[in-house]
């Protein structure tokens, strides 16, 4: 009996030291981290099936979000934006003939219902409510609204007064009009909110180099916000495939803009232009139960298909002067979940990516998709293992002895079998640690995983020291075994890079949209945050650039002063900030 005795407590410290690695989660990472359907349609998949969403909404019904986006055969609800549970539903009736199972939806909240609708030329889409989206029960508002749409969007103003929005084009201007309560017929006609203009608006302009090359820029993605008696009209530019997908953002003092006067901020309203994750367009602004707002928009990946894309949450506020900003300067690294996030505190707990290009060992590898893809901080490339089978290895070596707070391992699409959305896969893997390469300890086990886990992201209980994060696959869902990224997350006890010297920015008189921006190089930093705003005090946009000491800047508004300030990053922290600098 003893001897019986002594195994138990042998293996309940085994058992204990494997769950409690789990952290009561306090962040989250973007990508967000849900079951994303693959994409529904044969002719999109000529270069390998893939995951596929984008065009996000997220509203606060009776104290819980909940996520709709395109092409997803239903929804998400969660209580803390973290977990999240999805919701099987087609909203398309017998006589819509289209595989849009709900593309770009537009959701809104009348009263004490939520209502949805999907994006169509047609004036046969049904408009759908609900008073219970949690139990998933749903009925027609109307079975043809007749007035349709693309990308659309809903508002109802303090007043009660009830508005749609709408618009995807590179001519025409994004529309409003109201709705009727009650019929949900127009009331007048739709007129016109904003149409772009990249003449001035750098940022604007069509292409991966804000160039113009080929086509002009599309306005999309309608949402409205009202903040202070003001109205905050948002839309997406200036195309969806390209690291520059922003929501930009015009302010007026009534929902319909016809025949007043608005004011364009000048900068996007969300905008992420490097980094892991890039991207910030076509979103929605949301509040959580503290009050707090948030804006999630769509993030690109888009090498399978120009449709192949995620989803990311930012966030988002109103400053003392009533203008809107976005906080996407690390935001692809840890940031706080609603339930931490403190008004003007951090958005992060200041956890730095500690594998940058560090040394990575695999398994196998398949073809040219070789192992420092994982770690070059670029979602578009990826490696990948010659199989899917159990025992499958990636390791990283952070170079010397670090503290580990956070992993996230971002899957990629390899040889996949789905189409449309698939319920019941699922993931498994273990992670382990080792501070010599040689003795190794469970720090994640997820071998007895069953749901679907595209982009995991653990937050460990306590932190580790170590040096290699090894990731041993146990299940794919489909596919072979390839990873995009596998993030690690914390410090690596070491000296912060120091300040940036010698900040110029040369901005052309041709185009005073465009400048060539360059600074004297960082020993020990691999990348820089670069701040830019028309005022010194509202540096709200932030692109992240690794490895160089340039860029070539195309996002200015060609008729403000702007300001810049840059600062260093390296595994171990970030430099202070150079002083800002002003450039006419």
């Amino acid at each position: 009996m003893a001897k019986h005795l002594f195994k138990i407590f042998l293996i309940i410290p085994l058992l204990c030291g494997t769950y409690s690695a789990y952290a009561q989660q306090k962040t989250y990472c973007n990508p967000i981290n849900v079951d994303y359907g693959y994409t529904p349609f044969e002719s999109f998949t000529e270069w390998g099936k893939h995951r596929a969403t984008a065009d996000p909404v997220i509203v606060n019904y009776k104290g819980d979000f909940y996520l709709f986006s395109t092409n997803q055969w239903g929804y998400w609800h969660s209580a803390d934006m973290l977990n999240w549970k999805f919701h099987e539903k087609k909203f398309l009736r017998p006589w819509n003939k289209t595989k849009d199972e709900l593309c770009a939806p537009g959701v809104g909240i009348v009263g004490d219902t939520i209502v949805v609708f999907g994006s169509t030329y047609t004036k046969n889409f049904t408009l759908w409510g609900s008073t219970d989206p949690k139990g998933n029960k749903w009925f027609p508002l109307v079975d043809s609204l007749e007035i349709g749409g693309w990308d659309p969007a809903f508002f109802t103003d303090d007043d009660g007064r009830f508005y749609m929005y709408n618009g995807s084009s590179n001519n025409y201007p994004m529309y409003g009009v109201e709705l009727d309560r009650k019929t949900f017929k127009p009331i007048g006609t739709r007129t016109p909110m904003y149409l772009l203009q990249s003449w001035r608006y750098g940022w604007q302009r069509f292409g991966e180099y804000m160039d113009d090359t080929f086509l002009d820029p599309f306005a999309e993605g309608a949402w409205m916000t009202k903040h202070n008696g003001k109205y905050y009209f948002q839309y997406g530019a200036p195309g969806t495939e390209f690291s520059g997908y922003s929501d930009g953002v015009v302010v007026g003092t009534k929902p319909l803009f016809y025949d007043m006067p608005t004011i364009p901020q000048s900068d996007p309203l969300s905008y992420k232009g490097g980094g892991f994750s890039r991207g910030a367009g076509h979103g929605a602004t949301f509040q959580d139960n503290n009050q707090n707002y948030w804006h999630i928009s769509t993030s690109i990946i888009c090498v399978k298909n120009t449709w192949e894309r995620r989803m990311g949450i930012w966030p988002t506020g109103f400053d003392k002067d009533d203008v809107m900003w976005t906080n996407t300067a690390f935001g692809d690294y840890p940031l706080y979940l609603p339930s931490e996030r403190k008004e003007g505190g951090p958005a992060g707990p200041g956890w730095m990516l500690i594998n940058y290009k560090k040394p990575v060992t695999v398994s196998s590898t398949l073809g040219s998709f070789n192992a420092n893809n994982a770690v070059d901080e670029s979602i578009k490339t990826y490696w990948s293992a010659k199989t899917a089978n159990n025992g499958e290895w990636i390791q990283t070596d952070l170079g010397n002895l670090a503290t580990v707070n956070a992993i996230q391992i971002n899957y990629a699409d390899q040889d996949a079998e789905f189409i449309g959305k698939q319920i019941g896969i699922y993931h498994q893997y273990k992670i382990l640690s080792s501070t010599d390469g040689k003795r190794w300890t469970t720090l994640v086990d997820k071998s007895q995983n069953k749901t679907d886990v595209p982009h995991d992201y653990i937050e460990l209980q306590k932190p580790v020291k170590t040096r290699f994060i090894k990731m041993v696959n146990i299940h794919m869902p489909t596919g072979k075994f390839a990873i995009s990224g596998l993030r690690v997350f914390g410090n690596g006890n070491g000296e912060k890079p120091t300040k940036v010297n010698n900040l110029i920015v040369l901005r052309t008189e041709k185009d005073k949209r465009s400048a060539y921006i360059k600074w004297e190089p960082v020993d020990n930093a691999f990348a820089y945050n670069l701040y830019y705003g028309t005022a010194p005090d509202k540096l709200y946009n932030c692109i992240m650039i690794h490895d160089f000491n340039e860029y070539w800047f195309k996002a200015m508004d060609s008729q403000k002063a702007y300001y810049f300030a840059i600062e260093a990053i390296n595994e171990n922290g970030v430099s202070v900030k150079t002083e800002v600098k002003k450039v006419d």
